[in-house]
């Protein structure tokens, strides 16, 4: 090969040397400026500093745990329990006791935190001969300040949504004027939805599995949720939005 034709060579090599050299510190120092923003958009979205999203997130965490209970579970220990409120089954129907309920709600006395009795409707039947029922029940057992009574209707029987609506209306009416404590409301997400309306002045217990314990949204009428049930596994849980103490100035009046 011949000098001049080398020397050509040679200072193409050097040129394409060159911009290769300058494109690599173009480069360099592009992803030294792409590790820096990122650091500092990290720094931005850490939860020290003030972000809405995130501190909006880190309170709905404080909620108080609880467990409902029923014959399907009759030997439950409440000693052994981390459960703040306890809802058990009383009655159902007209004439269905739960098996259990006594032991339960004695038990609920002694461990001393909140308890309530629920009421599995069924709106097939009279709602004051419900009401009634469930009444006698509870009556039958030692109350104390705090004591919460629910309504627990999870089926139509048939009925349509209004006939639905308006029997709730009057069970839950009936049992406010008979004891002077504002029922609670229990259903799941959907048949609250649909036959829940007007019912907003009964605190809400709402079901729904798939969301996360506190994340649910009021169905319906209502403006929030009282006690959210995010679990049936291994047994019911909840959890609540109240503290304990707001949670019994739901129930039974100091006397």
């Amino acid at each position: 090969m011949s000098k001049p034709r080398l020397a050509t060579i040679a200072c193409v090599l050097k040129n394409r040397r060159d911009l290769l050299t300058k494109y690599l510190s173009f480069v360099v120092a592009g992803a030294i400026l792409a590790g820096a923003f990122a650091v500092a958009s990290f720094a931005f979205a850490s939860p020290t500093a003030h972000n809405p999203a995130q501190v909006a997130h880190q309170g709905a965490g404080s909620f108080i745990y609880g467990l409902d209970i029923s014959n399907y579970e009759p030997l439950y220990d409440w000693n052994a329990s981390p459960a703040k409120f306890g809802i058990i089954k009383a009655t159902e129907g007209t004439n269905f006791r739960d098996a259990s309920f006594a032991r339960h709600w004695r038990e609920l006395g002694k461990k001393g935190i909140v308890r309530g009795a629920y009421h599995y409707g069924h709106p097939r039947n009279n709602p004051v001969a419900e009401a009634e029922h469930f009444l006698s029940v509870m009556n039958a057992q030692p109350a104390e300040a705090g004591d919460l009574l629910v309504l627990d209707l999870e089926t139509s029987d048939g009925r349509s949504v209004a006939e639905v609506n308006a029997w709730a209306k009057t069970w839950l009416s009936y049992v406010k004027d008979k004891t002077g404590i504002t029922p609670m409301f229990y259903s799941g997400w959907n048949f609250a939805d649909k036959y829940g309306k007007g019912l907003a002045e009964y605190p809400l217990w709402v079901a729904h599995y798939s969301k996360a314990k506190g994340a649910v949204t009021p169905p319906a009428d209502w403006k929030s949720w009282t006690i959210h049930q995010y679990s049936e596994s291994p047994v019911d849980q909840n959890v609540s939005a109240l503290t304990a103490d707001q949670l019994r100035g739901l129930g039974r009046p100091t006397a």
